[in-house]
């Protein structure tokens, strides 16, 4: 099973404590850790976890920071498409508190506004299984997503929030997985938003709340498996990357999977340690 992710790849450091710090305040941290990471980023990582082969294309560059990055892919097994070789600026990197009581996360980070990328050659013809667009590598997402459609490849749009020129994305989409913060610029409730659009496959994720789905137009909830939380960090893009490699056919079974996934890697710290033992 292949798998090509096309979007945004950061450096995370990534800090568990009792809470964020207020203004002018410094706190202790109880663990940290740094790793890749951008919603593309960790879905193809998932996937690789579960035993797929994962691509991602995304801007790196050759600034110091990026061996991070790159020592890390090649740890889980993911591949790298570099969009910008020989760009010698840092990399987007995010800094993320993970409160200890709730395992909610504050996070602050630049995204690829600066290092959005043109049309590029990018082969599908590798026996990719699957494509994932994040919506952080627009006009390439695009490309990639009509190429993929015209090949019979599935889409898989990642809509965690509005992004501009998304509307020429989604309509290429086979499904799109969105979150409770993707609002439509016209004001229409996303899920109205996204039939009118034509799009196969919706769901739309609420947190711990049951997610709502389309089906080919038949719509349907799916409770969220209960579970202790830690840290919610990454669990949206686990659950993408899950789904886009349990998915054969059944809609709602392959939700119901992946947001199972999803919950068990909320029961611990940051977007890594859940691998070694759900494997």
């Amino acid at each position: 099973m292949r798998g090509l992710f096309v979007g945004l790849m950061t450096l995370d450091c990534i800090y568990q404590a009792q809470r964020p710090p207020q203004a002018n305040e410094k706190l202790v941290a109880a663990a940290a850790m740094m790793a890749a990471g951008g919603p593309a980023t960790n879905a193809a990582v998932a996937f690789a976890a579960l035993g797929g082969r994962a691509t991602v294309t995304a801007a790196v560059g050759q600034h110091p920071i990026t061996t991070l990055l790159r020592e890390d892919m090649a740890k889980v097994g993911v591949s790298i498409v570099d969009l910008t070789p020989q760009r010698q600026e840092p990399p987007p990197i995010s800094s993320i508190v993970v409160s200890q009581d709730s395992g909610e996360r504050a996070v602050i980070s630049l995204n690829a506004v600066g290092l959005q990328v043109e049309h590029q050659s990018v082969d599908l013809t590798n026996d990719i299984h699957v494509v994932l667009v994040d919506g952080h590598q627009m006009a390439l997402g695009q490309q990639i997503a009509k190429a993929a459609s015209s090949l019979g490849i599935p889409v898989v749009v990642d809509a965690g929030s509005w992004k501009a020129g998304f509307d020429q994305v989604l309509s290429l989409a086979t499904v799109v997985i969105a979150s409770a913060n993707f609002h439509p610029p016209n004001g229409q409730q996303a899920l109205t938003y996204l039939q009118s659009l034509g799009i196969p496959y919706i769901a739309i994720t609420h947190g711990e709340q049951p997610i709502v789905f389309s089906d080919r137009g038949q719509l349907g909830e799916l409770p969220v498996p209960a579970t202790t939380v830690v840290d919610t960090l990454g669990a949206g893009d686990i659950f993408h990357g899950a789904f886009c490699h349990i998915w054969a056919g059944d809609f709602p079974a392959a939700l119901a999977q992946a947001s199972a996934i999803a919950s068990f890697s909320c029961q611990y710290f940051g977007t890594r340690s859940w691998i070694a033992d759900y494997n």
